[in-house]
């Protein structure tokens, strides 16, 4: 009688009859009889009567006799050294009962929806059960759903009995619950590993990886940036540039159906053939050759041999030629640009350059960005250009630019951020820095200077020189967090101060009261009389309120020299303004003026010096506590 099957009703007049086979192959013996009696093969079904597992070991020299495999030894055959022997042969007959299936008899699994598959190898095999699968519970549910599992494994063409010891784990884990709660309903799809057998260990071709090219990974939604194509490949010290994978013979396996898996032999088709210089290094490791970077800088190939440059000399920066360079701060790549024609731009329109150090012989054009540790540029930049370097060298500037040490020949209405700015001409603009020096200051110039600003000639007018302790974003914030924490640190003293009143007066109050019952308890005390526990009480709450008064006093003073700290700390940046200078080592001509920004009070001095003027040097003077004035000074 058959345990399961299909819920298709086979044609009355055209039933199989039971017959029996043995083949090795169930799944072409249930078609081959079902299209004999004209019927569907789903409308068959078979019975399990014998399983017969023959193994041998069939070496090249002669093929040797098979060999009947007991039951009861067939977990022996698991053994690797056998297995992966690539002359053991293994093979299951099994004798079976095929039957047409009786769709009017009861099956107690027919909605126990399951599957067997296996991944490509099969040297994996899985279980899968269907979501809103159902088990009933019976006394036979564990053998029966073995012999149900073999049935789908035998159909599939996958050895039973061998590789599959967890099989009985899984069937008694299910089993169990259904004991449990007498039926089992799956509300979700479930997979089983039932059979694992040894999965092969690929063949690994030859590879050349080139790793300098492939550094950045553009994910298939960004998009592309054309401009940055990479003319140069930057490199760092240490860097794996390139690695050679060396050809190796995987390991053979066998798969779930017996079958021996030979790996391919390996394809060798990227054998290295270029040298490499001094600045690259070979090291051999047990997979592979990688070739490193000795230095900083990009790689270059040239006559079939790699290495590692820093110095490149190039006509010009420009989206058809070269595209953005950007190698890094710290790659010690040093860009010489030699485009000098007037018309044209050494860096073009929309391009970005950041590299250790650039020099520029012509001009930079308009949207291009500039990054370097050390920057000259013999051109003109357009007034759209950004520039930035710690040490920074520009002819004509009508951009922005940004650095430590900046120089600039003839300023341009651009602007210039800097700690130390000297300019030889300027011809309107805007300069913010600690130090300002001017040789020849013209018309429109704003300078804003944290510490000095010096006119060697003043030509021109309607400019302003303004000293501000604040004009780095950093004492801004420093400032402006000084004030959070000095107002915080007010309320909480404020807080604090009506706490220690009101525990002085605690203890005022309590103070005679508590001096008695001291007395009293060292006189109970010396005459061995046990103390009142109410005396006892009442002096404990009394050393308490004195405690905490001195806990509280103590936190009161260091809130105070906390507000002290603090309050010294703006008075530095006032300090600051007093020390700072405006200097005109010229006589003041047309409409000028100075100014000083105050910080505490926060208050804009301006002296608007009158033409023909002698006064050189201008500070800012207290002349009463809270009250500043910007006067002429001597050196």
């Amino acid at each position: 009688m058959a345990l399961f099957g299909s819920k298709d009703k086979a044609t009355k007049s055209k039933i199989v009859q039971p017959t029996v086979i043995r083949t090795q192959n169930v799944a072409r013996e249930i078609v081959s009889l079902a299209k004999s009696y004209n019927v569907k093969p789903e409308s068959l079904d078979f019975n399990i009567l014998e399983v017969h597992t023959y193994t041998r070991v069939n070496d090249a020299t002669k093929e040797s006799e098979w060999e009947s495999v007991q039951e009861g030894n067939l977990y022996e055959l698991d053994d690797e050294t056998a297995l992966l022997n690539k002359f053991f042969q293994i093979k299951q007959t099994y004798e079976i009962e095929i039957y047409s299936i009786n769709t009017e008899e009861e099956n107690p699994y027919s909605n126990f929806k399951i599957a067997v598959g296996a991944n490509a190898s099969k040297c994996k095999v899985y279980l899968s059960i269907a979501a809103g699968s159902s088990l009933t519970y019976s006394k036979r549910l564990d053998q029966e759903l073995r012999i149900l599992i073999n049935k789908k494994k035998i159909r599939a063409g996958i050895l039973i009995n061998i590789f599959d010891e967890m099989l009985d784990d899984s069937i008694a884990k299910i089993s169990a619950i259904v004991r449990v709660q007498d039926s089992l309903v799956f509300k979700e799809s479930k997979t089983i590993l039932i059979a694992e057998g040894f999965e092969p260990t690929e063949t690994t071709n030859d590879t050349l990886i080139l790793h300098y090219e492939d550094k950045e990974d553009i994910d298939e939604d960004t998009k592309v940036d054309y401009a940055s194509r990479g003319f140069i490949q930057s490199v760092r010290e240490g860097e794996v540039l390139i690695e050679y994978i060396k050809p190796k013979l995987g390991l053979p396996g066998r798969n779930c159906r017996g079958e021996f898996m030979q790996p391919s032999e390996p394809t060798i088709s990227n054998e290295v053939t270029f040298s490499i210089g001094d600045s690259i290094k070979e090291v051999e490791t047990q997979n592979s050759v990688q070739y490193i970077s000795k230095e900083n800088g990009y790689i270059a190939f040239d006559d079939n041999t790699y290495y590692i440059k820093t110095d490149m000399d190039i006509g010009e920066v420009s989206f058809k030629t070269t595209g953005n360079i950007i190698s890094g701060l710290d790659s010690d790549v040093n860009l010489s640009v030699k485009e000098t024609d007037a018309v044209k731009d050494a860096i073009g329109a929309g391009m970005e350059v950041e590299v250790t150090e650039i020099d520029i012989d012509g001009n930079v054009g308009s949207n291009a960005k500039v990054t370097a540790m050390k920057a000259t540029i013999g051109g003109q930049t357009h007034g759209s250009s950004i520039v930035r370097a710690d040490k920074l060298d520009i002819n004509v500037h009508k951009g922005t630019a940004f650095g430590k040490s900046v120089k600039v020949t003839r300023l341009e209405h651009g602007e210039v951020n800097g700690t130390k700015v000297n300019i030889s001409q300027a011809v309107g603009g805007k300069i913010r820095a600690k130090e300002i020096y001017i040789e020849i200051c013209a018309s429109h110039v704003d300078a804003i200077a944290s510490h000095l600003i010096e006119i060697k000639k003043l030509q021109g007018s309607e400019n302003t020189f303004t000293i501000d302790p604040m004009i780095k974003k950093s004492k801004q914030e420093g400032l402006n967090e000084n004030k959070g924490i000095i107002e915080k640190l007010e309320i909480e003293i404020k807080e604090i101060s009506k706490e220690v009143e009101k525990y002085t007066q605690l203890v005022k109050d309590g103070a005679a009261a508590f001096n008695d019952i001291k007395k009293r308890l060292v006189s109970y005390k010396k005459s061995g009389v046990k103390m009142p526990s109410s005396f006892v009480k009442k002096y404990k709450q009394f050393t308490e309120v004195q405690e905490q008064l001195k806990e509280k006093q103590t936190t009161y003073g260091v809130k105070v020299d906390q507000l002290k700290l603090q309050k010294s700390k703006t008075s530095s940046f006032q300090d600051d303004i007093c020390e700072a200078r405006i200097i005109n080592r010229d006589h003041w001509v047309g409409y000028n003026e100075i100014v000083f920004q105050l910080v505490k009070p926060p208050v804009r001095l301006v002296h608007k010096p009158a033409q023909g003027s002698p006064d050189k040097i201008f500070g800012v003077v207290e002349i009463e506590p809270g009250q500043y004035e910007i006067q002429a000074m001597t050196e």
